[in-house]
């Protein structure tokens, strides 16, 4: 299977506040992800990101 995304080293930052830091992921064709975590770990972050929001 192809990866549809791929993305390595991701970081983001808020000034001094560094949210992201060398994320890593793959994500292939007909597979399904979930992303989990407490409030404020940077689950919205991450997907906006992902999406070029950021």
């Amino acid at each position: 299977m192809s990866s549809i995304i791929e993305v390595k080293g991701l970081k983001k930052d808020f000034g001094a506040l560094q949210v992201l830091k060398g994320v890593d992921v793959s994500i292939e064709e007909n597979e399904v992800v979930c992303v989990i975590g407490p409030s404020g770990s940077g689950k919205s972050t991450f997907l906006r990101c992902l999406n070029r929001l950021e």
